[in-house]
């Protein structure tokens, strides 16, 4: 049985929202982002993705939804990061222009 389907195994949540970087200081500035990760439930998976975000140089974050991926994505965008993921990072994709 494969860590991704294991009763013990923490999910993989995924978080949606926006974040601003530093010196960058009007709403307009916000970038939309997910962050996929590992945690043991929501509460710790938020303070990941705030920390993750902070080692970003992202200084003010909004996150808008959390929730849980059941199965691997097709979506080329989040197949990397869902690996991430599964290995035990906290893997922020950031939607810059």
């Amino acid at each position: 049985m494969s860590d991704s389907h294991s009763e013990t195994a923490p999910p993989v949540y995924i978080i949606m929202g926006s974040a601003r970087e530093g010196g960058v200081g009007t709403p307009e500035a916000d970038i939309p982002v997910n962050i996929l990760l590992r945690a043991p439930d929501e509460d710790s998976a938020v303070r990941a993705a705030l920390d993750a975000l902070t080692s970003q140089g992202f200084v003010e974050a909004t996150l808008d939804q959390i929730g849980i991926i059941l199965e691997e994505p097709d979506d080329p965008t989040f197949e990397s990061a869902y690996a991430d993921a599964m290995g035990g990072e906290v893997a922020v994709i950031a939607y810059r222009d």
